[in-house]
This record gives structure tokens, C-alpha cells and sequence, in this order.
């Protein structure tokens, strides 16, 4: 099913028919306000930070009573934050630009990674050295996600032959002309198990990198209860502070809630990798992994930029996935939410 499809008419069930309910948690007999985030997949490292503050206490010190919601595939993200069952949630910069195209107030209010993992895995002996090599290749891929128009246009998929990805990487074990869809958080650690050599293919390298594990909530929600959003934005800021400094509180937590299959090793790796995606400018090659990360780039965690922004919707715009001139970047995303202080992983 296209994926774009799908989130249209999830949506236009909660904003055309007015089933939608109150955006606003009630109190609860604790000193708590009770909040939802709803994911966007099962748990894993993409969703760290929520995991951190649940784990650490960081919400309960906000007075938040946090539940996270596992999602899966196709999880509806929009339509569960319209109707109110969940006050927040995490996805990409990219559905975010979706859910307003369809006539969802969508809003991001925090963006842990900079850089987004999305990748094509090969294996080395595929004779694939970069994305202009990929012709004569099968790429395993999910329909409807919004890069592979983006590399269709560019002429990367051209001489490939696109079939279903079932979240397994299994069919590279005995095919070296088969490449997947990929996170590099996640599958070159699930090929190197399997005893592939690999090549990570980023696609950020092309100049598609919307925002990932970005924190979203309604406009309703902005309106009538900023000091909410407030507390929540900055609780899950410390939270992904924390854990791209120490992840085994939360990776427990995750490991716990993820009954798909995940292992402490994946975890582990995902989360090293995690950090140099939401601090692309620190990490170097002649950084010492195990250096902290300095004060001002923890207190700019997070943060969203109009260029960036700009660069996506015009982007999604040029894929035609929705009319030319119907997103306005600045409604897209705020910043106003974060905290700018050096004191946020105190």
C-alpha cells in the first residue's frame, strides 16, 4: 500500500468526520499530569531519549507520568495524536510533511538526530562501491517510503529491480546482488552476525536527510497547554543527553519492551552509532569515542533549523507527493520548547 494513501486516509477520518477528542491530559489523583508518547516502530534505539527520562526519573522529576506506546508497522501516527490517545510522539521530519499535507496539524518540537540513518546495505564482494554502482542490483525496499522516489528521480535506481522488504536481511546471505533498505544503527551489526562484510550506503550523502526521532505533538496542544509541552520537550531533551552518554538504563528498558527479536549487542551498537548521528559536527576521526561530548552541543540538542526544513518540504515537493506551494516550512517544526542551557544533562 502507498504509503502516502494510507496516512491520507487515516487522517481525513480524524479531521474531515470530526472524531477527534481532546488534546489535553487530565490530572490524575497524583501530583502527575499523565502524558502518552505513541512511537512510530517498536521500541529501539531511535527512541532512546523517551526510554532514558522514563528509565532515569527525569519525567517523574517534571511531574510527568509518562507511557510509552510501542508502535509497529504502519503505525498511525497522526490519527492517534488527533483523536488524543497519545499527546506526543516520535517519527521523521519527512512524516511530519506528510501529516500536514493531509490536513494534519503536526507539529516537531524536537529533533535528537541531526543526521538520519537511513542507508542501502551492500555486500562488499557486490562490486557496489556507491549508489551510481547499484544498476543490476535487487533492493529489497518498503513502497511508499518517500527516499526511494528521491533516488528514483536521480536516476540511483535505474537497471534495479525493487522488491518487498520483510525486515530481514536474510536473502543477502546467499545473494551478493541483493541490497537492502536499511538503518545503519541497526542491520550492518545484524550482517556482520551473519558473517557478511557489508558497505553502508548513506543516504544523507545525497542530500536527503530529514530530521529523524523527532518528538511531535498537535498545534492544539502548543495552543492550550505550552507549559506541557514545555516540560515534556525538556524532559526528553535530558533524556537523549543521557543516553547518548550512558544508553544501559534505557537499553534495558527497551530490551524489555521490544519482543521482536532485539538483543543487548544490537542495542548497544545502535546506540554508538545514535551518537554520531545527533552531534555529526563533534565526532571526528581523531575523537576519542570514549570523550564526553561538550556542554554547548548537549544544550543544542534538539534543535531544528529553517534551512533544513526548507531543503525537505521543497524536496517532497519536486517527489509531487503534495502541491507546490501547500507547506509552509516555518509551520512545521518549533524550537521554542528546548532548552538552550548548558545545565540540561545535569
Amino acid at each position: 500500500m502507498n504509503r502516502a494513501v494510507f496516512f491520507l486516509g487515516l487522517v481525513t477520518c480524524f479531521v474531515v468526520t470530526g472524531c477527534s477528542s481532546s488534546t489535553s491530559p487530565v490530572e490524575g489523583d497524583s501530583n502527575r499530569t499523565p502524558v502518552s508518547i505513541q512511537l512510530n516502530w517498536y521500541p529501539e534505539v531511535e527512541h532512546g531519549g523517551a526510554y532514558q527520562a522514563s528509565a532515569d526519573g527525569t519525567y517523574l522529576n517534571a511531574d510527568l507520568d509518562v507511557t510509552i506506546r510501542a508502535g509497529g508497522r504502519e503505525t498511525p501516527v497522526a490519527p492517534e495524536l488527533l483523536r488524543g490517545r497519545s499527546q506526543f510522539a516520535i517519527t521523521n521530519a519527512d512524516d511530519v510533511v506528510l501529516f500536514r499535507s493531509q490536513g494534519a496539524d503536526i507539529v516537531a518540537v524536537l529533533a535528537a538526530m541531526q543526521n538520519h540513518p537511513r542507508c542501502l546495505l551492500v555486500r562488499e564482494d557486490s562490486g557496489v562501491k556507491g549508489f551510481e554502482d547499484l544498476a543490476g542490483m535487487t533492493l529489497q525496499c518498503q513502497p511508499g517510503r518517500a527516499f526511494l522516489p528521491f533516488l528514483r528521480t536521480r536516476g540511483y535506481l535505474d537497471g534495479v529491480r525493487e522488491v518487498p522488504y520483510f525486515n530481514s536481511i536474510a536473502a543477502m546471505v546467499n545473494d551478493p546482488k541483493i541490497a537492502v533498505q536499511a538503518y545503519s544503527v541497526a542491520e550492518p551489526l545484524l550482517a556482520q552476525q551473519q558473517g557478511l562484510e557489508v558497505r553502508t550506503l548513506m543516504v544523507s550523502d545525497l542530500g536527503w536527510n530529514p530530521y529523524s526521532s523527532v518528538l511531535v505533538t498537535t498545534g492544539d496542544m502548543i495552543r492550550e497547554s505550552p507549559e506541557l509541552v514545555a516540560k515534556v520537550v525538556q524532559a526528553t531533551q535530558t533524556g537523549w543527553v543521557n543516553f547518548l552518554e550512558n544508553p544501559e538504563q534505557a537499553n534495558s528498558a527497551i530490551l524489555l519492551a521490544n519482543k521482536h527479536g532485539m538483543t543487548a549487542e544490537a542495542l548497544a551498537f545502535g546506540s554508538e552509532q545514535m551518537r554520531d548521528l545527533a552531534y555529526p559536527d563533534w565526532r571526528g576521526s581523531d575523537t576519542d569515542p570514549a570523550a564526553p561530548v561538550p556542554p554547548e552541543l548537549q544544550a543544542k540538542l534538539g534543535r531544528m533549523s529553517p534551512e533544513r526544513w526548507q531543503t525537505l518540504v521543497e524536496q517532497m515537493s519536486e517527489l509531487e507527493l503534495f502541491d507546490a506551494g501547500s507547506i509552509d516550512p516555518a509551520d512545521c517544526y518549533t524550537n521554542e520548547f528546548l532548552t538552550t542551557e548548558s545545565s540540561v544533562a545535569e
